[in-house]
């Protein structure tokens, strides 16, 4: 089966994982990396660093796909995570201190928080017999880890961020999910949450990426930009991809 994109179709959807179909950099999971026994963080505070630091991870992440930079790896990641602690922190912690928050921050044992548009969106997809799957950085520990304690299957994970395989934004590590799901890039939908490093090096592989904009930090894009995974098939349906919106992108 199929769902409609403009005057063509997909059969298959790739989702990226942290902030798309599971709450990751959210306010709650640093209070509980960091400090679980107070005092508590400010929310703003965090979320205006988490914005902060999302953004420059977009532009690194993006310089890899056009090869101003290698390609940013797992290992980055970690420093990514950490940098965002600091800039929650307001300064840089002891070594030590900053890799136990990240190991924390990677495999939550407090409360996990849940998106409530994520399972339906799933369970339409496949009630339509439309294959979803996941692609994401992340570690393939901590990436079935969150699907699990937010009662997604752990067998939507087709590709991680371990070592030695590609890890996405790497074209080669898009085309893998899309691999393993038996379709086609220019049948396949991605959707993620960052505008470079998400949908635009998705596109570049050749697959057919909307933006989920949960935290509106993307305003000036409008084409295939949307703000819940309820209007997913509207979305898509639309067919227009924010494939041009560099003007209109905070870069």
């Amino acid at each position: 089966m199929t769902l409609p994109y403009g005057t063509d179709t997909i059969e298959a959807v790739l989702f990226d994982l942290d902030d798309v179909l599971v709450p990751f950099h959210t306010p709650a999971a640093w209070q509980w990396a960091w400090k679980p026994q107070g005092p508590l963080l400010g929310d703003r505070r965090v979320r205006s660093a988490v914005k902060r630091s999302l953004k420059a991870w977009d532009r690194r992440r993006w310089q890899g796909v056009t090869g101003k930079s290698p390609p940013a790896d797992l290992a980055e990641l970690r420093r990514q995570l950490a940098d965002t602690l600091a800039a929650i922190a307001g300064h840089t912690l002891p070594e030590s201190e900053s890799e136990a928050v990240v190991r924390r921050f990677l495999r939550p044992a407090g409360e996990v928080e849940r998106f409530a548009d994520a399972r339906p969106a799933i369970d339409r997809l496949a009630g339509v017999g439309v294959r979803s799957g996941v692609v994401t950085p992340l570690p393939a520990e901590a990436a079935r880890w969150l699907l699990r304690r937010t009662g997604l299957p752990e067998t939507l994970l087709l590709v991680a961020g371990d070592p030695p395989g590609p890890v996405v934004p790497e074209r080669a590590a898009f085309r893998a999910g899309c691999e393993r799901l038996g379709s086609e890039p220019a049948r396949t939908a991605y959707v993620g949450d960052l505008f470079w490093s998400d949908v635009r090096a998705a596109h570049r592989a050749g697959l057919r990426a909307v933006l989920l904009d949960r935290r509106d930090a993307w305003p000036k894009v409008q084409a295939g930009r949307f703000t819940t995974l309820d209007a997913l098939e509207g979305t898509l349906a639309a067919g227009a991809a924010p494939l041009d919106a560099d003007r209109g992108a905070d870069e």
